[in-house]
């Protein structure tokens, strides 16, 4: 059995919210001296604001990770999936020592190669060849190691025109490319990686994942791969972890994890606390409902499919100022449709309140489908969420005599329609 060469105990990170300082450092070294060192009351406390010394201020501050533990053995590929804001970016911040944990204890064998953000790690005024061994370095390689991989490392990152180039000059996916093409072939026992790759295109897409099998199944190094895509997920890691509010809500296998995340917690009709949203709020989606023919009947392939969202709408906006959005994508991540207000005729009266999306004789396939939803109010977002809700599609008879559509790929809208009441 393979000993563990990542084991976290009683893991905790938390944040405090708000202005932290006085504002000045004389003012700061002051509320230091007369609070902690003479246990005074602080002078720079708001009017009406109390200082109980008791509580350390736990109103202020948000738990980003709470009493965490898990461990993981050399040469697995674990898979950290949950809801926007859940803390699964804070743990890899935290394994990659970018920040200290508040409590708790993280012990780690080996060397960590780490992939959280575009252009991290990357000194903006160097040129790719001199962030290359300057990444190197950093994971205490010698410079004949990295001379040694440089040509495999340019080759895979696909930006050999402008390897020569301050990376301040690269787009947002030669960043990537680059970065990912480092991160993969130095010499690490450990590859983080978060959901950046969504920067990339399929095709390179595709290029990391098949790397990132090959490290962990081929040279048996460690992977922790973070990712709303549940296919790719699947297809890489053999373990998961599900992280909810902070805290660690199962780990095991990866298929039980991903059952799990999609069940139990990853989606609802209530839209309306949803984290992780964007938008100013003039309109805000409230609630989603999901139903086949009628609304006792699930979604089955090849009759009508009906969405019914439900908006929040306090300001009484009329239609003719509101775009409305839906884009579907299958498990790979693949955009299957994308249907918007701007397409009909509507009547500018309305106010819009609760809005019916149907499509006549749907025609995916079985399987669970993902949507992401949208609403602009005078080309402003006014309220964004990706992943909203998911659609669970029921196999069946699309054309009446048997006949299926012929596969995963193709699964386009034929007879399409849709309608806003």
């Amino acid at each position: 059995m393979s000993s563990p060469i990542i084991k976290v105990e009683n893991l905790s990170k938390a944040y405090q919210i708000g202005q932290i300082g006085t504002g000045t450092i004389s003012r700061d070294i002051e509320r230091f001296w007369l609070t902690k060192v003479r246990g005074k009351e602080d002078p720079f406390l708001k009017i009406g604001q109390t200082n109980d010394r008791s509580t350390k201020g736990d109103s202020d501050i948000v738990w980003s990770l709470k009493d965490v533990n898990f461990e993981i053995n050399q040469g697995e590929a674990v898979g950290i999936i949950g809801k926007n804001g859940a803390g699964k970016s804070t743990l890899l911040k935290l394994l990659s020592r970018v920040t200290g944990p508040t409590t708790g204890e993280i012990k780690i064998k080996g060397r960590i190669a780490s992939l959280l953000e575009v252009g991290t790690g990357f000194h903006p005024e160097l040129s790719g060849k001199e962030n290359i061994y300057l990444n190197g370095a950093i994971l205490g390689m010698r410079k004949k190691e990295i001379t040694r991989k440089l040509e495999e490392i340019i080759d895979f990152s696909g930006v050999e025109r402008y390897i020569d180039t301050p990376v301040k000059r690269y787009s947002s996916g030669m960043y990537v490319r680059l970065a990912f093409a480092v991160a993969a072939h130095l010499e690490s026992e450990i590859l983080i990686v978060d959901e950046v790759l969504a920067v990339g295109d399929a095709e390179f897409q595709k290029k990391c994942l098949g790397k990132m099998g090959d490290i962990s199944k081929g040279q048996g190094r460690t992977v922790l791969f973070v990712s709303h895509n549940m296919a790719a997920v699947q297809n890489l890691c053999s373990k998961g972890l599900l992280i909810e509010n902070g805290q660690m809500m199962f780990q095991g296998n990866i298929n039980e994890t991903i059952t799990t995340y999609l069940q139990g917690n990853a989606f609802s009709n209530d839209l309306l606390n949803v984290r992780g949203r964007k938008g100013n709020g003039k309109v805000k989606f409230e609630r989603i409902d999901i139903y086949g023919e009628n609304a006792s009947e699930s979604i089955i392939s090849g009759k009508d499919l009906h969405l019914n969202l439900k908006l929040q709408n306090r300001e009484k906006i009329s239609s003719d100022r509101i775009r409305l959005d839906v884009r579907i994508e299958d498990d790979f991540g693949q955009r299957l449709c994308w249907v918007s207000s701007s397409l009909v005729d509507i009547d500018p009266q309305i106010v819009p309140q609760n809005i019916n999306i149907t499509f006549p004789r749907n025609t995916f396939n079985n399987g669970v489908y993902f949507a992401t939803i949208y609403m602009t109010v005078d080309n402003e977002v006014a309220d964004w969420i990706d992943n909203a809700f998911q659609i669970i599609v029921e196999e069946g008879d699309f054309f009446g005599n048997g006949m299926q559509v012929p596969n995963r790929q193709s699964k386009i809208l034929m007879d399409f329609g849709m309608r806003f009441t």
